[in-house]
């Protein structure tokens, strides 16, 4: 089913680094794969204390969207936070969670032309009351509905065929990635974007398979007892 929901001709997803580690970042960007960063309250409750600081220098780091959450709760306090969120460097994006209070606040900003992400989306209705909104990112989560025994999956499925019947602009930024089989699963199916832990990225880099593949090659090679492969 996965494959048949391909996009022909669809740009390549992107994929984004979920962490607020800066040095992990750093260590990432040399690769050329990483297009962008999620953070959340919960990642940088786990790096320096200067949040602001932080987050400046992902924003520095990284050429392309960074997203950032709100914490605020109050719809006006939040509308204000985002605002200020904003502010701090041109490839932010302000994430705000999903909430009927909060719509009218995303919808003003979305006219205001500040880029939202809206996060903790759990249903296609939900998906599509926000994709009305025009925010640039939607982000389903896969990982807690299979926590509940629920293949998440088929929750992104669902959005990349609303977006297809609609023509909706916001992009499916597949979220709550726990392991690679809803990475690849994500990619089959055609979301924009999947956010990546960096651990789970490690195990694409590590394969067994490859690791083993390239200790056979060497072991080969000394076989012929050459230095270089010219000489």
């Amino acid at each position: 089913m996965e494959k048949e929901n391909v996009k022909k001709g669809k740009k390549l997803m992107k994929i984004f680094l979920d962490t607020a580690n800066r040095e992990l970042i750093k260590s990432w960007i040399p690769t050329g794969v990483i297009n962008g960063v999620t953070t959340n309250p919960s990642l940088l409750s786990k790096e320096d204390p200067d949040v602001k600081s932080v987050l400046k220098d992902i924003c520095d780091i990284v050429k392309g969207d960074v997203s950032i959450e709100v914490v605020e709760k109050e719809p006006e306090k939040v509308y204000k936070q985002a605002i200020q969120i904003s502010k701090l460097a041109k490839n932010v994006v302000v994430k705000i969670p999903f909430s009927r209070e909060y719509l009218p606040v995303i919808s003003q900003l979305t006219k205001e032309g500040v880029k939202i992400n809206v996060t903790l989306i759990f249903s296609l209705v939900q998906a599509l009351l926000v994709a009305k909104l025009g925010v640039k990112y939607i982000s389903p989560f896969i990982g807690r509905w299979d926590d509940i025994d629920v293949d998440g999956i088929n929750l992104i499925q669902d959005l990349v065929i609303m977006q297809e019947n609609y023509g909706f602009e916001s992009k499916i930024l597949a979220a709550s990635i726990r392991n690679v089989i809803h990475l690849q699963k994500s990619i089959l199916i055609g979301a924009d974007v999947a956010t990546i832990p960096p651990t789970l990225l490690d195990k694409v880099f590590n394969h067994p398979l490859t690791l083993q593949g390239i200790d056979k090659f060497d072991a080969d090679w000394k076989k012929l007892g050459k230095k270089n492969l010219f000489d």
